[in-house]
């Protein structure tokens, strides 16, 4: 977490580098520079806001283009003179066009499925009356078995034909089905992985 009277500024000539993640992805999109003014901007407005080397001055990303980046959370590094910068952009990064500065695509990825795991087991801990997925656990672990299996028969139905829509909505139904499974047997999907992880090392 962010200590502001902790970050060296002085280091960098009044400077400290700030590398800009994409929250929901993890990837890389940019690196700028802030200056403590920048900083404290940054945390009032809630847009990452940077001081600009070539301009000279303080530059909130996207006040021409429009693509801002929406802070999430800053963490200072160990020696207190880097700033991981944790954001969601409304738009393309870089100023050349792609999303990231280095030209890479920012796909969503597989840390979704954590997101997903965690909302999972938050309907399982503080169950809701609207919620599909409370009212799944509620009827107990042999109800939540049968929809995997259901589901799973449907995927396989669905991967005979060739409607890509569909099958890959039954991919999705079996994948939260299987992510419910695994949270009322108590397990998670680092558990499911460190057991892949092992089959691939031998």
């Amino acid at each position: 977490m962010l200590d502001i009277n902790k970050v060296d500024f002085d280091k960098g000539n009044g400077l400290v580098p700030a590398i800009i993640q994409d929250n929901d992805t993890a990837s890389v999109l940019m690196l700028g520079y802030m200056n403590k003014e920048s900083l404290e901007l940054t945390l009032a407005s809630g847009l990452v806001t940077f001081w600009s080397r070539s301009k000279n001055r303080i530059w909130q990303k996207g006040e021409e283009s429009g693509h801002t980046l929406e802070l999430v959370e800053i963490a200072q590094d160990c020696d207190n003179d880097t700033l991981l910068v944790q954001v969601r952009p409304k738009g393309a990064t870089c100023h050349t066009g792609p999303d990231t500065c280095w030209g890479f695509d920012n796909n969503p990825n597989a840390l979704f499925l954590n997101r997903l795991e965690t909302l999972i087991k938050d309907r399982k801990d503080n169950p809701t009356k609207q919620s599909y997925t409370s009212e799944l656990f509620g009827k107990g672990i042999n109800k939540v078995a049968q929809k995997v299996g259901e589901e799973a028969i449907e995927l396989v139905i669905e991967a005979k034909d060739d409607d890509k829509n569909l099958f890959l909505n039954e991919a999705a139904d079996l994948m939260y089905h299987y992510l419910i499974l695994l949270v009322a047997k108590g397990f998670s999907l680092e558990d499911v992985i460190k057991v892949l992880d092992v089959r691939n090392k031998k």
